[in-house]
């Protein structure tokens, strides 16, 4: 177990999400894949386990996006090749809402708003909560229900909500989305020991 990665999969690889994203590693220590970033993905899941491999500490944050193509894009490849790596620890996703008109969707553990607050319903792109419990639509999301992740977290778009998430105000929602799924995976929220709290 200790020769795996520990990574946290981001379904969203725009430039606001992209800096949210880079900001929240930051703020908790983690390793962010920028090269994994981009809208859509245009790297391949074989080249990003590559950057994730040559990080020299974990966990390791990394960005996925099939910018709206309807079933399994390039990002959602890509995505799917590194939750199944033997090398891989997935620790939880951010399955990030958009109004994508394909309507993909996923089961969601835990959604949190536009204000940090944690749901049990799905939240739209805006960070608001939806009508569905338990579930979220996006244009990455298509295979999460075909993969054994831990812990899926809903959000809304990163970097933006109605500027409740910009990088001006220092991503608070993304922050606490990725902090959230680190407390939950035993890790502490600022160090890279596992947390042995029951």
């Amino acid at each position: 177990m200790s020769s795996l990665k520990n990574v946290i999969l981001i379904t969203d690889g725009d430039q606001y999400a992209r800096e949210a994203v880079e900001h929240a590693a930051k703020m908790l220590h983690c390793r962010c894949i920028s090269q994994s970033a981009g809208n859509p993905t245009v790297q391949s899941g074989e080249d990003i386990v590559d950057h994730i491999l040559k990080t020299p500490t974990d966990p390791v944050l990394v960005m996925f996006d099939d910018s709206g193509f309807n079933g399994k894009g390039h990002g959602e490849q890509a995505l799917e090749y590194v939750a199944k790596h033997k090398s891989i620890h997935v620790l939880g996703v951010l399955a990030v809402a958009s109004n994508s008109a394909n309507h993909e969707w996923t089961r969601v553990d835990v959604s949190i708003d536009n204000t940090g607050t944690l749901t049990e319903y799905g939240v739209d792109k805006e960070g608001l909560p939806d009508l569905e419990l338990g579930r979220i639509s996006g244009d990455t999301v298509y295979v999460l229900d075909r993969l054994r992740i831990p812990l899926i977290v809903g959000i809304g778009d990163l970097g933006k909500m109605r500027g409740m998430d910009t990088i001006e105000q220092g991503a608070p929602i993304t922050v606490s989305a990725i902090k959230l799924i680190l407390e939950r995976s035993g890790y502490h929220d600022n160090s890279n020991e596992k947390d042995t709290r029951l």
